[in-house]
């Protein structure tokens, strides 16, 4: 599991407009999964994806808010967009 390629792919994925690039480094990153884990980083990630339509994304900064902030009508808007998206 070459986790330094894959990032250095999915950057460059990322800056060339692949959302799903984008929510993969903001699941590297949240995660640690390979790297040292850097949750800000994965949530800018995410917002980016997010802004763009990426489903997945919104939905997980709707988990970091209700998981970690506790700020659960933030969570529910996030999850509403998401739904919505598919």
């Amino acid at each position: 599991k070459n986790v330094p390629r894959a990032i250095e792919l999915w950057t460059e994925a990322a800056e060339l407009g692949s959302l799903d690039a984008q929510y993969a480094l903001g699941l590297v990153y949240y995660t640690g999964d390979g790297v040292e884990e850097d949750k800000p980083r994965g949530i800018h990630h995410w917002q980016q994806a997010a802004m763009k339509g990426h489903a997945e994304s919104r939905h997980n900064l709707g988990a970091f808010e209700h998981d970690n902030n506790g700020n659960y009508e933030l969570a529910v808007q996030h999850w509403v967009i998401s739904a919505k998206m598919g």
